[in-house]
């Protein structure tokens, strides 16, 4: 048992930070309701922790990179739990939204140190059976968070989604100085500030324009002026990457079609698997008046789908060549989109989310353990952090862009549907009522038009729910095809050693792993 407890050591931190992203879902109303917050308030509660994690993950793999990985992950874990306390006692919105920033940061240290921490602790067969359980972790989290989340919610209260993770953080520090152990020696080199401000910035600017638009439509010119800072930042980072002598992501990297689809399908796993959750949560609990725990618990087919899929699998998949295992998974997830999206209209309820959320489930399962591994065996051992920032960073934008994006989507069909019902002010009722405001809406009716109104915000939410669903379950299925196409066994290595790495993506052995490793599998 000592043998596995680094990989428990490892997956305390990992769904901690992950049940983070989701758990909040099903805490929204009660959170509006006791801070008093405003649609676009509401947003950042989720997307600041989801962006800020995205954003300085990359960053914080190339630090752990320099000063060591445990060290990093030991710095993350005591950040993250000062910052949740913080946000479980704040005043207000903007104090909360302020701590989960910071929250973002001690996750960002975490998620990327996770594989190569993996990596120095495991070889062989048990480094496949490690990655196979913690994909199994992973997977399960984001689904398990509602679910935990309205338990917390409605049997004590919404601050306590935060406090709950003091004293698991206390268990993971106490075992990561006993039991885990960093392979690789920190190595000279500087932290290059400015990719992590640029990167930031173009990343803060596309998630800021989207919540914007939400909030004050399309037309104004102030919501594309961030859309058009975006590629000015991007390519700005580019530029410095380029020229840099220790960059935070080795451009060549990218000159490898199978790592990039490796990126890709990080970006659309998590946007396609787990944005909607925020509407779906919404639309449960203000407009069909289920509780906390009954939104979340909707979640559970696709939370033990998830963790069943990749624990039971996950040992036989390290010697496969990943593109078909990510890419079926990513159609899988799709597909589970598209049946929940077929499913959920009319007069819906929560049981026509069930066959969706298993498939959803499954695809989680099969992608997530064989997208970290695939990851990993990119690079050098000694870029672990980097390559782990690289995956890390796109599953996190995914979700931060998801959650801005289909809340676009969701507002368009609610105004819509609301428009045809003849509700006045329909693109101002779509945006409270994806703000979770439905039932003030309608407390706030005269009398004699509750009913009606009641009957249209249904229709709206239901709506609204459907395009989350198909435009998610579109995306999974585009992605996936696009894997297949792009992770390709027997792609010949690139020109720089770091890309002469990726030859394991493909199908071969990691550069940086031990002979005897390979014979033991």
């Amino acid at each position: 048992m000592r043998k596995w407890l680094p990989l428990v050591t490892v997956c305390l931190g990992t769904f901690m930070l992950l049940i983070d992203v989701t758990i909040v879902n099903v805490a929204l109303p009660d959170m509006a309701k006791d801070l008093n917050t405003s649609f676009g308030s509401l947003q950042w509660v989720v997307d600041a922790y989801a962006l800020v994690l995205a954003a300085l993950v990359l960053g914080a793999g190339s630090i752990a990179d320099l000063v060591g990985h445990r060290r990093a992950y030991v710095a993350g874990l005591v950040l993250f739990a000062v910052s949740s306390l913080v946000c479980g006692l704040a005043p207000g919105s903007g104090t909360l939204v302020a701590a989960r920033a910071v929250q973002g940061i001690g996750a960002a240290a975490m998620f990327a140190t996770t594989f190569a921490l993996l990596n120095s602790n495991y070889s062989g067969r048990d480094r496949g059976t490690a990655y196979g359980l913690w994909g199994a972790v992973a997977g399960a989290s984001a689904a398990i968070g509602p679910i935990l989340g309205g338990l917390l919610t409605e049997g004590l209260s919404w601050r306590w989604i935060f406090f709950v993770n003091l004293p698991v953080s206390v268990i993971a520090v106490a075992l990561c100085v006993r039991v885990l152990r960093d392979a690789n020696a920190p190595h000279r080199g500087r932290v290059d500030v400015a990719g992590i401000v640029l990167f930031t910035g173009a990343a803060a600017a596309v998630t800021y324009g989207l919540i914007r638009a939400n909030e004050h439509g399309w037309s104004p010119a102030g919501t594309w002026l961030w859309f058009a800072a975006a590629p000015v930042l991007l390519m700005a980072f580019l530029a410095v990457e380029r020229r840099i002598t220790f960059p935070m992501l080795d451009l060549a990297l990218l000159r490898n079609r199978s790592f990039v689809g490796v990126l890709l399908a990080g970006l659309v796993l998590t946007f396609s698997a787990f944005a909607a959750f925020t509407y779906v949560s919404i639309w449960l609990q203000s407009v069909l008046g289920m509780s906390p725990i009954e939104a979340g618990l909707t979640g559970l087919p696709l939370s033990l789908a998830s963790f069943g899929v990749s624990a039971a699998i996950g040992r036989f998949l390290h010697d496969r060549h990943p593109g078909p295992i990510i890419g079926g998974g990513l159609i899988i997830v799709g597909v589970g989109g598209l049946v929940a999206g077929a499913l959920v209209h009319g007069g819906a309820t929560w049981p026509e989310l069930i066959p969706g959320f298993l498939f959803v489930g499954i695809g989680v399962g099969l992608a997530t353990p064989t997208l970290s591994s695939a990851a990993m065996s990119a690079v050098p051992v000694e870029r672990g952090g980097m390559a782990a920032g690289a995956v890390n960073t796109t599953r996190q934008l995914g979700f931060a862009f998801g959650i801005a994006a289909l809340g676009s989507v969701f507002a368009a069909r609610a105004q819509h549907v609301l428009s045809d019902r003849g509700v006045p002010g329909a693109s101002g009722a779509a945006r409270a009522l994806g703000g979770g405001q439905g039932p003030r809406m309608v407390a706030a009716a005269p009398s004699g038009a509750r009913h009606q109104l009641t009957d249209a915000l249904h229709a709206a939410a239901v709506g609204g729910v459907q395009w989350t669903f198909l435009v998610s379950g579109v995306a999974g299925v585009l992605a996936g095809v696009a894997v297949l196409v792009l992770v390709r066994p027997g792609q010949p290595a690139g020109e720089s050693p770091a890309e002469a790495a990726t030859e394991s993506v493909d199908g071969g052995r990691p550069a940086a792993e031990p002979a005897a490793a390979t014979t033991s599998r």
